[in-house]
């Protein structure tokens, strides 16, 4: 736990602003992701959205030597896609866009799965059933619970319908800096692992792939697919640690009519 950095009230307050405009983000792109759209479209159009309407900075952007300000993650590709000028959407596409923005030097970092018009009932199930697997790992957490119990619940969610865990990528610790620590894995035991405290922050980010777990990271030394070429899905937010549960610091407004649904 030493290494771990509970916050302040007074660094949960910037976070939770960070998480605002994140969110704010995705909700400028639902209308904006569409069939024919190119994934560098996608990328400079929130580029100049964070910088010039949000006045904050798109925090993934020189990150590890990265030129870009998200990662596109089209159908077999698991994470850290490359935007691209000739990569454009089709019709039966599944994308995540994942997204991390800092502001008042506190970072925040979501990524949310667009199904175009025409994809396959299979991959519009692979997606709900990634994002409520995250949704079963968000439950769990609370003062005293253990990361093996955020791993475990993703787990068997995933698995009880059909589909493997990524086991090399995993959520983090997040604050001032992207990447701190705890290390959040996908899968577990539960009661293992280490135990929650109030005010830490970090993200719950599951990989979800259709076929087998097994992956390669391409040529270009970023972007990790699926040996299989089966589809993957991702759904990530930003947690805080409550006195009695969790907040979702990267929460989006369509969302709140699924988390009064499902009591969460």
């Amino acid at each position: 736990m030493s290494n771990i950095t509970i916050k302040t009230a007074e660094e949960i307050e910037l976070m939770r602003e960070s998480g605002r405009l994140l969110a704010k983000v995705f909700t400028m792109l639902d209308t904006f992701i569409v069939p024919g759209i190119t994934t560098m479209e996608i990328n400079d159009k929130v580029e100049d959205y964070i910088v010039n309407d949000l006045q904050a900075r798109p925090a993934s952007k020189g990150q590890y030597d990265y030129q870009y300000v998200l990662n596109t993650s089209l159908n077999e590709v698991v994470c850290h896609g490359i935007p691209k000028v000739d990569e454009s959407l089709k019709a039966k596409d599944i994308i995540n866009v994942d997204i991390t923005l800092e502001k008042n030097g506190f970072i925040a970092d979501s990524s949310k799965m667009y199904v175009m018009p025409e994809a396959s009932p299979l991959a519009r199930k692979l997606v709900k059933d990634t994002y409520e697997a995250m949704w079963e790992g968000i439950k769990q957490v609370k003062p005293g619970a253990t990361l093996g119990d955020i791993g475990a619940a993703i787990q068997h969610h995933a698995q009880t319908n059909g589909y493997s865990v990524v086991r090399e990528y995993c959520g983090h610790g997040i604050g001032r800096e992207m990447h701190e620590d705890p290390q959040v894995l996908h899968y577990g035991i539960r009661g293992q692992g280490i135990p929650l405290k109030e005010g830490m922050t970090f993200t719950i980010e599951p990989m979800i792939n259709q076929g087998g777990m097994k992956i390669k990271t391409k040529k270009d030394g970023w972007t990790v697919v699926t040996r299989d070429k089966k589809l993957s899905a991702q759904s990530e937010h930003t947690i805080l640690v409550t006195e009695n549960g969790y907040e979702v610091l990267t929460l989006r407004d369509e969302e709140k009519a699924f988390v009064v649904k499902n009591n969460l």
